[in-house]
């Protein structure tokens, strides 16, 4: 029997109302991870309960960590000092791989990572390049992808890195692996998002950071094998998530729209500028601080006439996993949508350029497809294809949003992995009004 689950998405009368953005992604996963590595126990709250971050919480507690489900949400994490060996499924989630391999580099212990299809056809080197840098030997048989080993090392080096593209990841897993390292570990990078550091500082690390006169950022720790400190972390509203529910508003006639307690890092935030440009009504409302180190607000967005425009390709880091979802936008705009630098979707979960490209022109959007980019020329969408997802959770929701304004409806291959990030997708787009059969 299959386990595919299709769905269709047809248009809509007005979204309205409010719902509650799900826990951040990137946030979920680093609350469990340093949690683990912490002395004490690190309560968190809003956690978001994904496929991803499952298995992100299921590896820490092979290596060594206890992690337990208090409530809808809640959860306490027990640190510990890892050793000994074990072997680690992380799913789906590339950037619980990718930060796990750097957070136990400093440790006496051999890892052996796998995960699903999709994430064993990413791209690990960029990753396990550095650690190698810091004394790390890694069991790479499989032309830098997964399964690898991390053969761990309690006296790894500081080093000093610079990264080869703007990338979080990279950046997290070098620094995580610099906490128990010998002298300083320090990051030159073009700027990319802070939520590792923010965190770190949370929990008592003090890190450094310096901006260049050549406008890439220096980031610094220094090592010691004094653990993290516990504490509580607010998991702040995924703002990649509550961008289909914004778009889903700002292109569906009469829709008023409120997403609550979305995070207002300066890093995430660029999908919402561009939108904004594009003639976009999306206003931040309640600003407020929370426990980790982050900020959040509500999110209100009313339907709006868009026009295409030129999207700054400087912002491509900081927006990267939302180019699906303002590529639905761009094709209910005025005009073209020209969106440039974006070459690292052809790695993600799936080739994202040219998945995007296939969802729009197969529902009658006129689409350029470029090795970096997509441009985008709006127009009404006819609809009635039945878009291949790739088991990208990204490439169905987005294709789903069209839905709500195409003619003949959008439907979807499977539906099964948007639980990875958002396990309230249909029931919060129910709530609002939106048309999803599934």
């Amino acid at each position: 029997m299959s386990s595919l689950k299709p769905v269709t998405s047809r248009r809509s009368g007005p979204l309205t109302g409010a719902i509650r953005a799900p826990g951040d992604k990137s946030i979920s996963h680093r609350a469990i991870m340093l949690g683990g590595m912490a002395d004490g126990v690190t309560t968190v709250s809003g956690l978001l309960e994904g496929a991803d971050i499952m298995s992100t919480v299921e590896a820490v507690r092979k290596l060594g960590s206890k992690a337990a489900r208090t409530g809808e949400g809640q959860w306490e994490v027990e640190g510990a000092v890892w050793e000994g060996s074990a072997s680690v499924d992380c799913g789906n989630a590339g950037t619980g791989v990718r930060l796990l391999m750097g957070a136990v580099a400093g440790y006496d212990m051999e890892v052996s990572f796998t995960g699903d299809e999709s994430l064993r056809s990413r791209p690990m080197r960029r990753i396990t390049d550095p650690l190698q840098m810091m004394g790390v030997d890694v069991v790479d048989e499989n032309d830098g992808r997964l399964p690898m080993t991390i053969k761990a090392n309690p006296d790894i080096n500081g080093i000093t890195y610079e990264t080869p593209k703007a990338s979080a990841q990279i950046k997290s897993a070098v620094l995580l692996a610099g906490l128990r390292a010998r002298g300083r570990t320090c990051v030159i990078e073009k700027p990319s998002r802070d939520h590792t550091e923010r965190m770190l500082t949370a929990m008592g690390r003090t890190v450094t950071t310096e901006e260049l006169p050549d406008g890439r950022r220096k980031v610094w720790l220094d090592g010691s094998k004094d653990r993290l400190t516990a504490t509580h972390i607010d998991v702040p509203g995924d703002p990649s998530s509550a961008a289909f529910a914004v778009v889903a508003a700002l292109i569906t006639p009469g829709s008023d729209v409120v997403v609550e307690g979305v995070m207002l890092n300066p890093r995430r935030d660029a999908v919402y500028d561009a939108l904004r440009a594009m003639g976009g009504d999306v206003a931040f409302e309640n600003a407020r601080n929370v426990g980790g180190g982050e900020r959040v607000a509500d999110i209100r967005a009313r339907h709006s006439r868009l026009t295409g425009i030129t999207v700054d390709p400087s912002r491509a880091a900081d927006m990267i996993d939302e180019y699906p979802i303002l590529a639905v936008a761009a094709a209910c705009a005025s005009g073209t949508t020209h969106m440039n630098g974006i070459g690292e979707l052809r790695v993600k979960e799936s080739d994202r350029i040219a998945a995007t490209a296939a969802l729009l022109s197969g529902n009658g959007v006129r689409v350029e497809e470029r090795e970096d980019g997509l441009s985008v020329t709006g127009g009404a969408v006819e609809g009635g294809a039945s878009v291949t997802t790739h088991h990208d959770h990204r490439i169905a929701m987005s294709a789903l949003v069209l839905g709500l304004v195409s003619e003949r409806g959008v439907s979807i291959d499977d539906a099964s992995m948007i639980a990875t990030s958002y396990p309230d997708f249909f029931d919060h787009m129910s709530a609002l009004g939106a048309g999803m059969e599934q």
